[in-house]
């Protein structure tokens, strides 16, 4: 089994469980042909470098997996039927450089989902009271 990174850009047109659903099944053509998923990396929406079929924005999502070679042109071939994708490309790691770079981007992914951003902790403050503005005439006495 090879080292592979798909980045896939779904429409932006979509609603947020819409595109979840493109991801959902973009995940589950990797399984269904014998891949293991590694890690996954929402990069959220951005904007396109230059317009794909009218879009200017695109929602981007990194997926790293493992699986046979000749699963690749099965991937890639219901990546392009798929049209909820806008553009997709796919990385394979070979060297032990390449693969040990992978296993960095996996536990940065994997970190980045495990340890949400930090809140601001909330405290209480005391009720603000607004007091009716002064007049002239008043700041006079």
């Amino acid at each position: 089994m090879r080292h592979y990174e798909n980045l896939v850009i779904v429409k932006p047109t979509f609603t947020a469980e819409e595109i979840q659903a493109s991801i959902k099944a973009v995940e589950e053509i990797i399984t269904s042909n014998g891949g293991e998923i590694a890690a996954t990396n929402a990069m959220g929406m951005r904007k396109l470098a230059y317009p794909i079929n009218k879009n200017e924005r695109g929602y981007y999502h990194v997926i790293y997996y493992s699986v046979a070679p000749a699963a690749i042109v099965e991937i890639e071939r219901r990546f392009r039927i798929n049209e909820d994708l806008l553009r997709f490309v796919t990385i394979k790691y070979d060297t032990n450089r390449e693969i040990k770079a992978w296993n960095t981007f996996v536990e940065k992914a994997n970190k980045a989902v495990e340890v949400p951003k930090a809140e601001a902790p909330v405290t209480e403050e005391a009720p603000v009271t607004e007091e009716a503005p002064k007049t002239e005439e008043a700041v006079a006495e």
